[in-house]
C-alpha cells in the first residue's frame, strides 16, 4: 500500500505540496552580523532542497533589526521599499531553496519583551517593546532573577502607533519575501529556546504569543481583555498581508500547545477559529511527541511532567481537527520514524508532517521515509539527548537542557551549511 505521506497537500490559497512531509523551522544562526541572507545561510538549504520534502520552512527572519532574538539572525533593516538589490539578495536565498520545485515558507516573527540585551541595534539599555510592561521571569531564585535583569531590561507598553509599526514591518517583510520568490510566510507565535552567544540558552516567547497570551497581555483596550482582542494584533497582520502579496502566497501560523494550558483551553480554540475564520492556510501545532518511542525500538523513559505535557499536546491537536475539520493542520514534534508519522496522517491528527532534528542530521531523511524500498523498521532516525555544554552544566535552570538540544541541532546546520558530515548526538 503506498504511504499516505506521497500524497500531495493543496491548501486554500492554491500552494500545493508535493508530499506531506516538511522541513520545519530550526535556528539556524547563520545571518552573521550583517543580518541577512548571506551565502552560508543559503549553502544550508541547498540539501534540504533536494532532500524529498513536499515544503520547507526556513529558521526566523526578524521583521525589525533593532529586536532580534539571535545575535546572528537575519532580519529587515528598515522599511521595505521594492529596492532591487534587497529582493536580487534574498532572490538567492529563495532560489537555492526552491531549485528542485520545493515549495519554501519563511518563518517571520518579533522577539517582543525577550529581544535581549545586545541583540539588534538598539544598543544594550534601548528598551524591548511588549503588549504590556511585563518582565521577563526566569524563576524566583536569586540567581533566576538576576540573570533576567541581566539579559532583559523591563519592555516598555506598546501604544497604538507602535503597534500600527509593527503590523506594518511584518507586512513588509512577507511582501519583500513574495517579491524575492518565496512561496509563502509562517507567522511564528510559539515558544523557542533562545541561543545567546552559545552560553546561555533561556526560553522565550514570539511577539505573536505574547499577544495572544493572558498572562502577557494584560491590556484593556482594543487589544486586551478578552481572547478576540488579544487576537486582534495577529489578525490585523494576516489582512493587511493579504493585500500586498500573490494570491497563491501562502500565509501560515505556529502556535505551540506548551505555551497554553487547561485553564485557557476554550480561549485558545476561540483564537483558532478567528484565525481560521481569516483565511490562514495551514497551523501548525508543535509542543510534544505524537510518536512512542517504543514504535522505534528505543527505551526513552519520560517524567510525569513530560509525560502531561504530550498529553496535553495530543488532546489539544485533536480538539482543534475535530473542530476545524477544513483548517489544514501540521504537526510538529517528535517525528523520527516513518511509523509515526504515517500514523498520525492516518488517524487523521493532521495533513502535514513537520520534521526538524531529523532533518538536521539527515537532509535527506523524507527521503528515505518516501522510499517504498526501505523497510519499515530502517526507515527511522532515532536521536540520543543532545549533551549539555560543561559551562551550561553549572547554570540551575530547568530550561538548560532543552536549549542545549537547540544549541546541537544548530551547530549542525552549521556543518551543513560548510558541506560537512552531521552526527546524531552521542556518536
Amino acid at each position: 500500500m503506498p504511504s499516505p505521506l506521497a500524497d500531495p497537500v493543496t491548501l486554500p490559497c492554491g500552494l500545493v505540496f508535493r508530499n506531506r512531509l516538511s522541513k520545519a523551522a530550526m535556528a539556524e544562526a547563520l545571518g552573521g552580523k550583517s543580518h541577512s541572507a548571506n551565502e552560508t545561510l543559503t549553502s544550508a538549504y541547498v540539501p534540504w532542497a533536494k532532500g524529498g520534502w513536499g515544503s520547507i520552512l526556513t529558521g526566523n527572519v526578524h521583521v525589525d533589526v533593532n529586536h532580534l532574538g539571535s545575535p546572528d539572525d537575519p532580519a529587515l533593516h528598515t522599511e521595505y521599499n521594492g529596492d532591487p538589490a534587497l529582493v536580487a539578495q534574498w532572490k538567492q536565498y529563495a532560489d537555492a531553496c526552491q531549485e528542485h520545485g520545493v515549495p519554501t515558507l519563511v518563518q517571520v516573527c518579533h522577539p517582543g519583551r525577550q529581544s535581549f540585551r545586545g541583540a539588534g541595534t538598539r544598543g544594550l539599555f534601548g528598551q524591548s517593546v511588549a503588549p504590556s510592561a511585563v518582565p521577563v521571569k526566569l524563576g524566583d531564585g536569586l540567581f533566576e532573577r538576576l540573570l533576567a535583569t541581566l539579559l532583559w531590561n523591563k519592555p516598555r507598553e506598546m501604544t497604538k502607533a507602535d503597534i500600527e509599526r509593527v503590523v506594518r514591518q511584518f507586512v513588509d517583510t512577507a511582501r519583500l519575501m513574495a517579491d524575492a520568490g518565496f512561496s509563502g510566510i509562517e507567522l511564528h507565535g510559539a515558544h523557542g529556546y533562545l541561543i545567546v552567544r552559545g552560553f546561555v540558552l533561556i526560553n522565550w516567547f514570539f511577539f505573536v504569543d505574547q499577544f495572544l497570551n493572558p498572562k502577557t497581555n494584560i491590556r484593556t483596550d482594543e487589544y486586551g481583555g478578552t481572547p478576540e482582542k488579544r487576537a486582534k494584533f495577529v489578525l490585523d497582520i494576516i489582512a493587511e498581508i493579504r493585500k500586498v502579496v500573490p494570491p497563491k502566497f501562502a500565509i501560515g501560523i505556529k502556535l505551540n500547545s506548551a505555551d497554553h494550558s487547561s485553564a485557557t483551553f476554550e480561549e485558545t480554540m476561540t483564537q483558532i477559529k478567528l484565525l481560521a475564520e481569516a483565511g490562514i492556510d495551514f497551523l501548525e501545532i508543535s509542543g510534544g511527541s505524537y510518536e512512542d518511542p517504543k514504535m522505534m525500538g528505543i527505551s526513552e523513559p519520560k517524567s510525569e511532567r513530560t509525560a502531561a505535557r504530550e498529553a496535553f499536546f495530543l488532546e489539544f491537536a485533536k480538539t482543534v481537527r475535530s473542530r476545524y475539520p477544513e483548517l489544514v493542520l501540521m504537526l510538529t514534534g517528535g517525528f523520527r520514524s516513518r511509523t509515526g508519522a504515517e500514523s498520525a496522517v492516518r488517524d487523521n491528527a493532521c495533513d502535514l508532517v513537520g520534521i526538524g532534528r531529523p532533518a538536521a542530521v539527515d537532509p535527506h531523511f523524507a527521503a528515505l521515509l518516501l522510499d517504498e524500498s526501505v523497510p519499515e523498521e530502517k526507515a527511522v532516525l532515532p536521536l540520543k539527548k543532545a549533551p549539555t555544554p560543561w559551562i551550561l552544566r553549572w547554570i540551575p535552570l530547568k530550561i538548560v537542557g532543552a536549549g542545549a538540544e537547540t544549541l546541537y541541532y544548530a551547530s549542525q546546520i552549521g556543518r551543513i551549511a560548510k558541506g560537512l558530515a552531521t552526527f546524531a548526538p552521542g556518536m
